[in-house]
Protein backbone atom coordinates (compact mmCIF):
# COMPACT_ATOMS: atom_id res chain seq x y z
CA UNK A 1 0.00 0.00 0.00
CA UNK A 2 1.50 3.52 -1.18
CA UNK A 3 2.15 6.10 1.51
CA UNK A 4 0.31 9.68 1.73
CA UNK A 5 1.72 11.97 -1.00
CA UNK A 6 2.32 14.82 1.73
CA UNK A 7 2.83 17.68 -1.10
CA UNK A 8 -0.09 16.49 -3.18
CA UNK A 9 -1.98 16.46 0.31
CA UNK A 10 -0.82 20.44 0.65
CA UNK A 11 -1.77 21.33 -3.17
CA UNK A 12 -5.01 19.48 -2.84
CA UNK A 13 -5.65 21.29 1.04
CA UNK A 14 -5.00 24.62 -1.45
CA UNK A 15 -7.64 24.06 -3.91
CA UNK A 16 -10.36 22.95 -1.66
CA UNK A 17 -9.82 25.45 1.12
CA UNK A 18 -10.10 27.80 -1.83
CA UNK A 19 -13.52 26.26 -2.59
CA UNK A 20 -15.17 26.86 1.19
CA UNK A 21 -13.48 30.05 1.72
CA UNK A 22 -14.86 31.17 -1.59
CA UNK A 23 -18.71 29.46 -0.98
CA UNK A 24 -18.81 30.63 2.88
CA UNK A 25 -17.80 34.39 1.99
CA UNK A 26 -20.72 34.59 -0.23
CA UNK A 27 -22.46 32.71 1.46
CA UNK A 28 -21.87 34.72 4.88
CA UNK A 29 -21.68 37.80 3.74
CA UNK A 30 -24.54 38.31 1.28
CA UNK A 31 -27.10 35.52 2.30
CA UNK A 32 -27.04 34.71 5.69
CA UNK A 33 -25.16 37.63 7.02
CA UNK A 34 -28.96 38.95 8.34
CA UNK A 35 -30.06 35.86 10.05
CA UNK A 36 -26.02 35.62 11.76
CA UNK A 37 -26.03 38.61 13.06
CA UNK A 38 -29.14 38.48 14.88
CA UNK A 39 -28.25 35.50 16.20
CA UNK A 40 -25.20 37.22 17.25
CA UNK A 41 -27.53 39.91 18.58
CA UNK A 42 -29.87 37.43 20.73
CA UNK A 43 -26.97 35.35 22.23
CA UNK A 44 -25.40 39.00 23.72
CA UNK A 45 -21.91 38.50 21.63
CA UNK A 46 -20.83 41.68 19.31
CA UNK A 47 -20.95 41.83 15.23
CA UNK A 48 -18.02 39.67 13.59
CA UNK A 49 -15.12 41.23 12.75
CA UNK A 50 -12.01 41.22 11.34
CA UNK A 51 -10.28 38.79 13.53
CA UNK A 52 -13.35 36.46 13.89
CA UNK A 53 -13.24 36.46 9.69
CA UNK A 54 -9.31 35.41 9.58
CA UNK A 55 -9.88 33.03 11.62
CA UNK A 56 -12.97 31.21 9.64
CA UNK A 57 -10.66 31.72 6.25
CA UNK A 58 -8.09 29.79 8.10
CA UNK A 59 -10.56 26.95 9.46
CA UNK A 60 -11.73 26.95 5.91
CA UNK A 61 -8.03 25.59 4.54
CA UNK A 62 -8.00 23.26 7.84
CA UNK A 63 -11.67 21.69 6.76
CA UNK A 64 -9.51 21.34 2.93
CA UNK A 65 -6.68 19.57 4.99
CA UNK A 66 -9.55 17.28 6.20
CA UNK A 67 -11.19 16.57 3.15
CA UNK A 68 -8.30 15.96 1.38
CA UNK A 69 -6.30 13.92 3.96
CA UNK A 70 -9.07 12.25 3.81
CA UNK A 71 -9.65 11.43 0.59
CA UNK A 72 -6.34 10.23 0.58
CA UNK A 73 -6.44 7.86 3.50
CA UNK A 74 -9.41 6.33 2.07
CA UNK A 75 -8.41 6.06 -1.82
CA UNK A 76 -6.29 2.70 -1.00
CA UNK A 77 -9.99 1.27 -0.47
CA UNK A 78 -12.20 2.72 -2.57
CA UNK A 79 -10.07 3.46 -5.32
CA UNK A 80 -9.02 6.95 -7.02
CA UNK A 81 -11.71 9.45 -8.64
CA UNK A 82 -14.29 11.57 -7.88
CA UNK A 83 -16.87 8.76 -6.33
CA UNK A 84 -14.17 8.35 -3.68
CA UNK A 85 -13.44 12.60 -3.03
CA UNK A 86 -17.23 12.66 -2.83
CA UNK A 87 -17.87 9.94 0.08
CA UNK A 88 -14.92 12.06 1.66
CA UNK A 89 -16.84 15.03 1.39
CA UNK A 90 -19.53 13.96 2.68
CA UNK A 91 -17.94 12.26 5.49
CA UNK A 92 -16.38 15.65 6.47
CA UNK A 93 -19.61 17.64 6.19
CA UNK A 94 -21.21 14.91 8.27
CA UNK A 95 -19.04 15.50 11.04
CA UNK A 96 -18.44 18.91 10.85
CA UNK A 97 -21.61 20.53 9.99
CA UNK A 98 -24.31 18.03 10.20
CA UNK A 99 -23.15 16.87 13.71
CA UNK A 100 -21.23 19.84 14.87
CA UNK A 101 -24.07 22.47 14.12
CA UNK A 102 -26.64 20.06 14.67
CA UNK A 103 -25.59 19.75 18.48
CA UNK A 104 -25.82 23.83 18.62
CA UNK A 105 -29.39 23.11 17.52
CA UNK A 106 -30.02 20.51 19.69
CA UNK A 107 -28.92 23.09 23.09
CA UNK A 108 -31.01 25.65 21.69
CA UNK A 109 -28.37 27.64 20.52
CA UNK A 110 -28.50 28.11 17.11
CA UNK A 111 -31.83 28.26 15.53
CA UNK A 112 -33.52 25.50 13.08
CA UNK A 113 -33.73 27.69 9.97
CA UNK A 114 -30.46 28.76 10.14
CA UNK A 115 -28.92 25.37 10.27
CA UNK A 116 -31.24 23.86 7.81
CA UNK A 117 -30.06 26.87 5.05
CA UNK A 118 -26.56 26.11 6.65
CA UNK A 119 -26.92 22.42 5.59
CA UNK A 120 -28.21 22.92 1.86
CA UNK A 121 -25.28 25.22 0.82
CA UNK A 122 -22.53 23.01 3.05
CA UNK A 123 -23.17 19.80 1.75
CA UNK A 124 -22.60 21.05 -2.34
CA UNK A 125 -19.64 23.14 -1.55
CA UNK A 126 -18.02 20.09 0.76
CA UNK A 127 -18.69 17.82 -1.96
CA UNK A 128 -17.40 20.65 -4.54
CA UNK A 129 -14.06 20.85 -2.16
CA UNK A 130 -13.70 17.31 -1.93
CA UNK A 131 -13.98 16.65 -5.83
CA UNK A 132 -11.29 19.53 -6.27
CA UNK A 133 -8.67 18.79 -3.28
CA UNK A 134 -8.92 15.23 -4.84
CA UNK A 135 -8.35 15.67 -8.73
CA UNK A 136 -5.32 17.84 -7.08
CA UNK A 137 -4.11 14.64 -5.00
CA UNK A 138 -2.11 12.33 -6.84
CA UNK A 139 0.02 9.21 -4.94
CA UNK A 140 2.62 9.48 -7.98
Amino acid sequence: MASINAGKVVMGTIAAGLVINVVESVMNLFVIAGPMEDLLASLGLPPMGGAAMGGFAVLAFMLGFLVTWTYAAIRPRYGAGPATALKAGFAVWAAFYFLGTGAYVLMGMFPLSLFLITLAYTLPMMLAAAYVGGMVYKEE
